[in-house]
């Protein structure tokens, strides 16, 4: 009887399979000032979650905190290279079942606005854009360019059988859906927008349809006749003005993109925003009667090389870090903070009569692994595949690589020394003269020469490229090919024969280890097993290491770099197990022989 009722106060009963044939159809419309959810005025309180940056096993326990913190809606993206990672291959599986976190959102009584653009920026890879569109020559995102809008149609037409079931037009939870995203900060084709409109009613997306931009973005981005959202705005009368104007003189008007606080790059110093200074706007929004949806209301962890990057110009370069914090209302672990329980005040202020809202769940316990020392080490010049050979160095797009690194190898006569030249790289650059480490290049730091001295005889010249993420927003969006993307010169002179080994390092279950002695002046793979008895979040210290990514069985964690500000990679309980755990650590630059965790993360250390 408890179940039942429990369906019925929430009013999604499609998901009791015993009550199928009493299933209740809900309504959501746009009136001249707010939404109408069944006829009636409806607030939307959402905040934005994105599930590729959550664990599954997470995700439930993320909503509980949203509905506690006085959330009604969840909001999130899809993220095209997540769901065809290659060109024809579909995944909606796992971490990347979009289907079942709109379920288990409508299960906690949450509602959900889709953001399903192929474009997302989130400081994702490549804007969510999967790498392989690079590989069809002449296509041009964001364009009515034929090749683009042919893989897009076949994607989209994927994520419509997904999610359309979901649709509250089809009894689900999904009340609305966004077209693009912040088109007007890039174009203002609206014969383009147009035609989104109608790939996502073919998809099956049959309910209402809305553009988001920046206030200043506005014009360009809306699309006629739908209701334009405006991002990073709080002040009701601009919001109401600017709404107003673009869609007959009526709303709703509904605040899409609140930022609360900001996200991260290497090298510089980590972002957080008192709550003090959002309070007040948060009550001055909700008291003018606007629906909102936080970004971020939790931002989690960019996990498996899958961080973006920003690039306004040729010279200036800003890979986002592994944490996803974003000094959210709820942190990278899932816990309330500061911010969470001084929204979850003002929120309180507006809610319905005689509604309350759930007690907040306590923190999630965090611990400290046993210290961890490492036996099993691999140097990667060990383990190199079979290589592509090419005159010229080969992109990352052209060896059908997505992410990870790339060795470029090339054998050149000695007895010369000069300046060897990388023209266009990207990103991150270790350069070897016969196994010996001589510097790094660092696109962020606008490095792309370095001198050398080649001794006499065949030398061997190895230039280890990382991809460091590619950018995911303004015109450079079509300039991310990844690796050494022109030549390689010494002297002026053009080096030609080259060996390209490919390491992405999706599948390390496949390396073998061993015991043997390692020249600190390679990148090395370095295993260790632990033991516990207990589980809980714990944060890996990584300050006294270089560069380079975290495995814990078998999950990808991110990366890690001196430089700052983060200092930790964040392990989640969901993936650590009573008894022996499995730890991989890539090393660029230092390896060490023992690692450490803390029970709280340090996001605020920038180095030189």
């Amino acid at each position: 009887m408890k179940k039942i009722l429990l369906c019925l106060s929430l009013g999604l009963i499609a998901l009791c399979p015993q009550l199928k044939a009493q299933k209740v159809q809900h309504t959501f419309a746009l009136g001249d000032f707010s939404f109408l959810l069944d006829g009636k005025p409806f607030q939307m309180i959402s905040g934005e979650i994105h599930y590729p940056r959550v664990p599954r096993e997470a995700w439930r326990q993320r909503m509980k905190m949203a509905k506690a913190m006085g959330l009604n809606t969840i909001g999130t993206y899809v993220f095209w290279n997540v769901h065809e990672p290659q060109k024809g291959q579909y995944d909606f599986k796992g971490n990347s079942n979009i289907a079942e976190f709109v379920k288990i959102a409508q299960e906690e009584g949450l509602w959900v606005v889709l953001r399903p653009s192929p474009y997302v920026c989130a400081e994702w890879e490549f804007g969510g854009y999967p790498y392989w569109l690079q590989d069809e020559e002449g296509l041009i995102v964001r364009s009515k360019n034929p090749k683009y809008l042919e893989a897009y149609k076949k994607y989209i037409l994927q994520v419509g059988k997904q999610l359309s079931p979901y649709l509250i037009t089809h009894g689900g939870n999904i009340l609305m859906v966004q077209i693009e995203n912040e088109y007007g900060s890039y174009g203002s084709d609206k014969e383009y927008l147009s035609i989104n409109e109608k790939l996502f009613r073919e998809a099956g997306f049959d309910g209402i349809l809305y553009t988001c931009d920046p206030a200043r973005d506005v014009e360009k981005g809306y699309l006629p006749g739908y209701l334009p959202a405006v991002n990073g705005v709080d002040n009701p009368e601009r919001v109401k003005s600017i709404v107003k104007k673009y869609h007959e003189n009526k709303g709703p008007f509904y605040v899409a993109e609140w930022y609360p606080a900001w996200f991260d790059w290497w090298g510089q110093t980590h972002h957080t925003v008192p709550a003090e200074k959002y309070t007040g706007r948060l009550d001055t929004l909700l008291s003018g009667g606007l629906s909102v949806n936080m970004y971020m209301f939790h931002g989690g962890t960019t996990r498996d090389f899958m961080n973006g990057a920003n690039c306004y110009d040729s010279g200036f370069y800003e890979p986002q870090i592994s944490s996803y914090d974003y000094d959210a209302p709820l942190d990278e672990a899932g816990n309330a903070t500061e911010k969470f329980m001084k929204f979850r005040l003002v929120i309180q202020k507006h809610l319905p009569a005689n509604q309350s809202l759930p007690e907040v769940p306590p923190a999630k316990p965090s611990i400290t692994l046993p210290s961890i020392h490492f036996v099993e080490t691999v140097n990667l010049s060990s383990i190199l595949p079979k290589p592509v050979h090419a005159e010229m160095p080969m992109t990352f797009e052209a060896l059908h690589q997505p992410y990870g690194f790339v060795l470029y190898r090339t054998k050149q006569t000695g007895g010369i020394s000069g300046m060897l030249w990388i023209k266009e790289l990207r990103d991150y650059g270790i350069v070897f003269i016969n196994g010996k480490k001589i510097g790094v290049l660092d696109r962020r730091l606008k490095q792309d020469s370095i001198a050398v001295d080649l001794p006499a005889g065949e030398v061997t010249i190895d230039i280890f490229v990382e991809n460091l993420g590619r950018i995911n927003f303004g015109p450079n969006l079509l300039k991310n090919n990844k690796g050494i993307t022109t030549s390689v010169a010494l002297n002026g002179k053009v080096l030609k024969g080259w060996d390209m080994y490919s390491l992405p390092f999706q599948h390390i279950e496949d390396i073998k280890f061993g015991k043997t002695a390692i020249s600190n002046d390679q990148p090395v793979l370095k295993r260790a097993y632990f033991n516990i008895t207990e589980t809980g979040d714990t944060y890996l210290d990584m300050r006294n290491w270089g560069k380079g990514s975290v495995w814990i069985n078998g999950h990808n964690l991110g990366r890690y770099w001196y430089v700052g500000p983060q200092q930790t990679l964040y392990v989640p309980v969901e993936w650590l197990k009573k008894g022996k755990n499995e730890i991989v650590v890539l090393e660029l630059l230092k390896p060490q022989d023992e690692l450490s965790s803390l029970s709280k993360p340090i996001l605020s250390e920038v180095r030189k």
